[in-house]
């Protein structure tokens, strides 16, 4: 027996009208919507030649960024990357090398023999991998990098900051955003033990920081052809300001200052003979913590100077090699205000790539935000572009390796433009 029309939109009706059924669409209509919303192409700053460069090898640049619908704003996103992120399986080589103050570093290598691409170990390029402030080798976002430059056929080795390797403090000296003597040794391991494989700098977070401003410090001397950073503070002053917001302070402040008291607490032993460590424990921020302790043993007045020696924004100009930096406005770490947009605009060889949500060393996209994101993937193909076109990044960047005298020290070279396509 056929129902009447009548009949069938009565039971179409009672079927759609019913409380869940309401609440699953409209809850699907609102994901639909905000996902179409905050789908934009990130803003790419940088000189033409190297925009043309990074659109041609590394076409992520130039992709609509489609962030997890559900996780709204650059707190959500922080917070969700580090409880959901997954965790490649990757199996290091640890060694530990001495430092020329009698400390030691604890080196992770994956030296990726089974390479294809690179049989001979000898020429294999080497992606050196800088971990965030209380980060090791372990982090799901080294681990990610790792298995991004693994699969394409090159050598990982990740520079663990002394004392958060699993390695002993063998001196009262730690680590700190501005000083790069530990960055330049381990350099020059690499390259000593490798001289003929080019050396590519990945820096994530306070590592971006430490790179970036080793890159300024060593300019054409610096033995890495080009670097990488996510997520950097570029002023550490002001990062300290948004992060003590209370809101900032109650998610991640507090949980970061709890891990360098703790990593002090291991170490006690040898930093109490220069610091006063039950002081430091009691720091309830960041920036109580370097007032305390890193200031102190790198030898700073004061926890400002300390962050204005730290902050790389006003160094770019110093770089003489290849730099993409990936950003996000909403990034709770690192206030959309302090980015150096004016500066990089001047300079032929640093990008600055923008997204308007990504929050901190997260950039999660789809609905189930496990696997490799965003920043993995604009990883992946930088490194290959420089590695695979040496010598288009070069000429992309105005860097002349054969003619010294015109080398990028300050800002010279082809005259830059913005890029930019819509944020």
């Amino acid at each position: 027996m056929y129902l009447s029309s009548v009949e069938l939109w009565r039971t179409y009706w009672e079927s759609v009208s019913r409380p869940y059924t309401v609440f699953i669409c409209s809850v699907t209509a609102a994901l639909c919507y905000l996902w179409g919303r905050k789908c934009e192409t990130p803003a790419l700053i940088c000189s033409e030649a190297f925009s043309v460069f990074l659109k041609k090898h590394c076409p992520v640049v130039a992709e609509r960024f489609c962030p997890t619908p559900w996780c709204w704003g650059g707190r959500l996103q922080t917070l969700v990357c580090a409880l959901l992120k997954s965790r490649p399986p990757v199996s290091y080589r640890n060694e530990l090398i001495r430092t020329t103050d009698g400390g030691q570093i604890s080196l992770d290598w994956v030296d990726n023999h089974t390479s294809e691409t690179y049989p001979d170990s000898c020429a294999r390029p080497t992606v050196l991998i800088l971990p965030g402030l209380t980060g090791n080798s372990q982090q799901p976002y080294v681990l990610h990098a790792v298995s991004q430059a693994t699969r394409r056929g090159y050598r990982c080795v990740v520079f663990n900051n002394r004392g958060v390797g699993g390695e002993e403090l063998l001196t009262p000296v730690t680590y700190c955003a501005a000083n790069t003597s530990d960055l330049e040794q381990v350099v020059q391991h690499v390259k000593g033990l490798y001289p003929q494989a080019p050396v590519l700098g990945a820096g994530v977070s306070l590592g971006g920081m430490i790179l970036l401003n080793y890159l300024a410090r060593k300019r054409t001397e610096s033995g890495i052809v080009a670097g990488i950073t996510i997520s950097v503070a570029w002023d550490a002053l002001k990062s300290s300001d948004s992060m003590e917001e209370p809101l900032n302070w109650l998610l991640f402040n507090k949980h970061l200052t709890n891990g360098l008291c703790q990593k002090v607490t291991r170490h006690r032993k040898i930093l109490e003979k220069v610091v006063d460590v039950d002081y430091v424990l009691k720091a309830r921020t960041i920036r109580e913590f370097d007032e305390r302790f890193t200031s102190h043993v790198f030898g700073y007045k004061s926890c400002v100077d300390y962050y204005r020696d730290a902050s790389p924004a006003k160094k770019l100009p110093h770089t003489a090699v290849p730099i993409l930096c990936l950003n996000a406005a909403d990034d709770p770490f690192s206030p959309q205000s302090t980015f150096p947009v004016s500066i990089v605009q001047t300079l032929p060889n640093v990008a600055l790539l923008l997204t308007a949500h990504g929050g901190h060393i997260a950039f999660l996209q789809g609905l189930f935000p496990r696997g490799e994101s965003y920043m993995e993937r604009l990883f992946g193909q930088f490194v290959q572009a420089v590695f695979e076109h040496p010598k288009d990044i070069e000429r992309a960047c105005g860097i002349a390796k054969d003619e010294p005298s015109q080398q990028h020290s300050d800002g010279g070279g082809e005259k830059p433009s913005r890029d930019v396509s819509s944020q």
